[in-house]
């Protein structure tokens, strides 16, 4: 998933392009990264108090330039019911400069998600600093070990928790990044399932070196498209296909949702009635928060770290997992994962295997 010619690489992030990016990053999130309306909203609303924010190329930033992401982690149903306030942000700020002793001169999203695509949005309008045009997944991911950060030696820690009661919580040292999200994640749950985390802390050569670059203007092309081709009537899929490499791999009806909150995570499996062409033939989405594999009739379609993305049929708005629901018709889409990812260092992180199946990767190809 590259940045094609066709996306303008963005300057500056006003109110309007906020709404842009969230629907793409919803797209971009493969069902998870929490509700995009709720960081939207909170972004807008920064940006209406304090300025535009300013987007900042990976290329400009300097070797000693300090950037840290931040984002929402927890389960996205309990995210829902328990809207962040901002302040958290602040707290999770000033904990990590006193853990790093110098201060943050930039903010990117850690993944390109749902609500995580524009809660760092709200850190840069409060602060006044630069968003990053990168981030370390270019989509979702469940788990905090799960970037691309990672597999090119950036450390998760110190990592720094805070929640909307004021609670803060640091790791300043941990064995490695799969230990780091075991005890966040144990913070977590204590924390009532959802918390603002900082985290990932790197120099402008491991944003070069490892981040995935430009997904945050990929995102508002991704938006823009869809605005534009349901304003025109247009299809949809068609309108993102050369944007994103995104195309339908099964067209259906939503007969089933099974969905748990367990340890953090929302886990569970989506059942799909093939309709129009797939008629008479049946699907099935697994997610853990996001959504992690499609199978049809026994055979795999498509698997993790490749995206797969449901968008109501009719309109082309992008679904969450905790969207879902009984009836609802819809298009399965495919969407080559940036080739980071298949990286021999990075692909382990989130392949199959990764998350319990005994399951070969399958690369998507990318046909813009």
């Amino acid at each position: 998933m590259n940045v094609t010619n066709s996306v303008t690489p963005v300057e500056v992030i006003d109110e309007e392009t906020v709404a842009d990016l969230a629907l793409g990053a919803t797209l971009l999130g493969t069902g998870g990264g929490g509700d995009p309306r709720v960081g939207a909203l909170m972004a807008q609303a920064a940006i209406r108090e304090h300025g535009p924010v300013r987007v900042l190329s990976p290329d400009a930033v300097g070797d000693d330039g300090l950037v840290v992401p931040v984002a929402m982690i927890g389960a996205p149903t309990v995210i829902l019911e328990r809207i962040p306030g901002g302040h958290e942000l602040d707290l999770v700020m000033r904990g990590f400069e006193h853990l790093q002793d110098r201060p943050v001169i930039a903010t990117m999203p850690i993944e390109a998600g749902g609500i995580n695509s524009t809660i760092p949005l709200v850190l840069a309008a409060r602060r006044g600093i630069p968003l990053v045009d990168a981030d370390g997944m270019g989509r979702a991911f469940p788990e905090v070990q799960m970037v691309t950060l990672g597999a090119g030696g950036v450390r998760a820690w110190p990592l720094v928790l805070a929640d909307e009661s004021g609670n803060v919580v640091s790791i300043s040292d941990a064995s490695d990044n799969a230990a780091a999200e075991r005890l966040a994640r144990a913070a977590v749950v204590a924390m009532g399932g959802s918390a603002v985390v900082a985290h990932y802390a790197l120099d402008g050569q491991q944003l070069r070196d490892w981040a995935v670059p430009h997904s945050v203007s990929l995102a508002i092309a991704i938006g823009r498209a869809l605005k534009r081709a349901r304003a025109e009537g247009s299809d949809p899929v068609e309108a993102i296909g050369p944007i994103c490499g995104a195309r339908r791999l099964f067209t259906g009806q939503v007969t089933e949702v099974a969905r748990t909150t367990q340890a953090g995570f929302v886990r569970g499996q989506l059942s799909l009635k093939g309709l129009d062409v797939d008629a008479g033939r049946h699907a099935e989405v697994d997610f853990q928060n996001e959504n992690l594999i499609l199978r049809s009739e026994g055979a795999v379609l498509a698997a993790v770290p490749d995206l797969i993305s449901l968008v109501e049929a009719e309109s082309g708005q992008p679904l969450t997992t905790e969207g879902m629901r009984y009836g609802i018709r819809v298009h399965v889409l495919g969407i080559p994962s940036s080739p980071i990812w298949w990286r021999p260092e990075a692909l382990p992180l989130v392949e199959p295997r990764a998350f319990g199946y005994d399951i070969d990767p399958i690369r998507m190809e990318d046909s813009r």
